[in-house]
């Protein structure tokens, strides 16, 4: 009888979806990167529409009848992205006061959830890959909190096309993760 592979975040035959929200997480680190000059509103407003896309995509992983493993992490993430997602969406004035602290919320959020899952997946092979990314995403997540503090605009700036870059290919790189396998 062969071991089966589980890991943290379950494995579920949505997977793409998963992927394709971390592509449009990295394309839109790039516009931000690439056309500076849009302004705190555009990039709250897009952000923040990517961030209910995303909170979607993860209600949607843990409900069903074939909820992956870790269907609790899958809600409280769909649920904060959510949240997070409509308060930038909601007022421009609002989001562009309160834009690093609510990235900030999100990154450390994720960065925690990260090192929780290597440490449930020492049996891995990789599992040191969340560790470093889960460190990295709470590092980022506490530039938010520092950048939000001095009010400094371009650091926000940078930071938001570096995070959401990164996050983009940890969200894309971790789809693939959540790929069935197939039983033979």
């Amino acid at each position: 009888m062969k071991a089966l592979s589980l890991n943290f975040w379950g494995q579920t035959k949505y997977w793409w979806i998963v992927l394709v929200v971390g592509i449009l997480l990295v394309l839109g680190g790039f516009c931000y990167w690439f056309w500076p000059a849009a302004g705190f509103a555009v990039s709250s407003q897009i952000f923040g529409w990517l961030l209910i896309l995303a909170g979607v995509v993860q209600l949607c992983v843990s409900s069903g009848t074939n909820r992956p493993r870790g269907w609790g992490w899958w809600i409280a993430g769909g649920v904060i992205d959510m949240f997070v997602g409509f308060m930038l969406v909601r007022s421009v004035i609002l989001s562009e006061i309160v834009f690093p602290y609510f990235l900030a919320i999100v990154f450390i959020f994720w960065g925690i959830a990260s090192v929780i899952a290597s440490v449930s997946g020492r049996q891995q092979r990789y599992w040191w890959m969340y560790l470093i990314n889960g460190i990295l995403l709470m590092i980022i997540g506490f530039f938010f909190l520092e950048a939000g503090w001095l009010q400094d605009m371009m650091m926000v700036s940078f930071l938001s096309a570096l995070a959401f870059i990164y996050w983009g290919f940890t969200v894309a790189m971790m789809s693939y993760d959540m790929k069935p396998t197939v039983r033979s």
